[in-house]
């Protein structure tokens, strides 16, 4: 909103605006919600987290939204009590608001509602949390790991996997055999810091024969950033997958890894119909840039593709 041109254009202090959060108009509190967040000011804080409690939904809301412009320990509080509100819509902004937070600070009234009754809360409770990336943190998502709720153990794994440390890699590869896709997924996914650790390779490419085509699409992505050679066949495999963003990701992994023993598998793909296939098909071969993949290339060099042609070329470039 442009404060110069809307009824509040004429106050410039943060005291007069939140005058008309006492309006019994509803509309006239949201815009009065709406003008201190546009002041960006600490002083609205206050303001903003009473109007959480205002009696309309809307209000409620947008001032849930509000807070998510400012952080501190006061506006976790505010927004801890806004994610457990009865209405869905109130309580959906306050979570996606918690997720801006990036004080410390507002770790501790966080952590005090981590076991909340709902699940929900719960959830959004370890999503700010997992943003927050403190320490402190990870004994309460340990435990939220064997929480009832799938979307619970999801945020859990957030939190455990943004804080990138290598003794929870074990616990990660529990959570990739979580009964819920999503777990696994999310896992899997957080398994990626991991770089050059064999049992988390070794995790992602058990994924590659998940049920879930969304875990083997964050595993084969997983394997490619944690680059452990050994799980190379694993990828290979993966390229016979019938969904096609899994062999794009597989053929990525593979030219990481400089596969060698890739070429031959990977050679079939640069006559897909999919042009996206081909190009990812001929950049693994010149990142393996093993001189067995010339001929193949080369026939592909006049490709109906201008982003194949050009990948082709590189690729021969390199050999």
């Amino acid at each position: 909103m442009n404060l110069m041109s809307d009824p509040f254009e004429a106050f410039s202090d943060v005291d007069q605006l939140a005058e008309d959060l006492s309006s019994p108009d509803a509309s006239v509190r949201r815009l009065a919600v709406i003008a201190l967040a546009e002041t960006a000011s600490r002083q609205a804080v206050p303001y903003l987290a009473g109007a959480v409690g205002d009696a309309d939904a809307d209000v409620r809301q947008q001032a849930a939204r509000a807070l998510g412009e400012f952080d501190g320990s006061d506006v976790a509080e505010a927004l801890v009590r806004a994610v457990a509100d009865p209405e869905r819509q109130v309580a959906e902004a306050a979570a996606d608001s918690l997720t801006a937070l990036r004080d410390p600070d507002a770790c501790g009234p966080l952590l005090t509602h981590v076991e909340h009754e709902s699940a929900f809360v719960r959830a959004a409770i370890l999503g700010g949390l997992k943003a927050l990336q403190v320490e402190t943190s990870l004994v309460p998502a340990t435990g939220a790991l064997a929480d009832l709720e799938a979307a619970v153990r999801v945020q859990a794994v957030g939190v455990i996997g943004y804080l990138k440390r290598g003794d929870t890699v074990p616990a990660l590869i529990k959570a990739s055999h979580d009964a819920s896709a999503d777990v696994r997924q999310a896992a899997i996914s957080a398994l990626s810091f991991a770089r050059g650790d064999e049992a988390a390779a070794n995790a992602a490419a058990a994924a590659l024969r998940d049920d879930a085509w969304q875990v083997r699409l964050a595993a084969a992505e997983t394997i490619g950033r944690i680059e452990v050679p050994a799980v190379a066949p694993s990828l290979i495999a993966a390229l016979g997958d019938p969904f096609w963003q899994i062999q794009q990701k597989a053929l990525q992994g593979l030219g990481r890894l400089r596969a060698a023993d890739a070429v031959s598998p990977i050679v079939p793909l640069l006559s897909e119909d999919n042009p996206s296939l081909r190009k990812d098909a001929a950049a693994a071969l010149g990142e393996i840039a093993d001189p067995a993949a010339r001929a193949p290339l080369t026939a592909r060099a006049m490709d109906p593709d201008p982003d194949v042609r050009k990948t082709v070329a590189w690729a021969l470039s390199r050999l």
